[in-house]
């Protein structure tokens, strides 16, 4: 095996190591005119699961099922209320979408690779996103937006590890909502 081969073979290796370690970045917007303590109750939109971009996750309920669990157990902890009736303080909204990305340029940089001798070598990888919206129900005002994007790699044909990644992803945003 030449030296050339045996180095691109370990690029190859650690390329698919690292789409599948990519970090989740998670931000979040909290409109300053906001007061959260008056907020008490909020209730999903609707139950009606969103299309994802992906059909293997828009055709899995457990997908959806899992999101809205993780945000609700999140939410309380935080000192929220799902209502069971009457008018909510406030509609959460999710959004979620699945992608291939294709990222040459980072890996470059990361394993200051020499991409002169064969062009580089492309990172493919299942990148998610996940948008929670909280809407205050008397303005219609968005009041707070949190939202994460990563690599999912491995996570849509291994339902262990997407729950996994759900848990993870939903409690990270969750904890940017402001306390009660």
């Amino acid at each position: 095996m030449t030296l050339t081969r045996s180095i691109s073979i370990g690029v190859l290796a650690a390329v698919l190591a690292s789409g599948a370690c990519a970090p989740i970045k998670v931000n979040s917007f909290v409109d300053q005119r906001a007061d959260f303590s008056l907020y008490r109750t909020y209730a999903w939109a609707d139950d009606t699961p969103r299309a994802t971009g992906d059909p293997r996750l828009d055709n899995n309920p457990f997908f959806h099922e899992r999101l809205q669990s993780d945000a609700d157990n999140g939410l309380t902890a935080r000192g929220f209320e799902k209502a069971s009736s009457g008018s909510p303080d406030l509609m959460l909204h999710y959004h979620a979408s699945f992608t291939q990305e294709i990222d040459v340029a980072r890996l470059d940089r990361e394993y200051e690779y020499d991409t002169s001798q064969d062009g580089g070598v492309p990172s493919v990888y299942e990148a998610g996103s996940v948008v929670l919206d909280f809407v205050d129900t008397r303005t219609n005002r968005l009041v707070w937006r949190g939202w994460a994007k990563g690599s999912m790699d491995g996570a849509i044909n291994d339902q262990a590890y997407m729950e996994q990644r759900i848990d993870d992803v939903v409690a990270r945003v969750v904890a940017t909502v402001p306390h009660r």
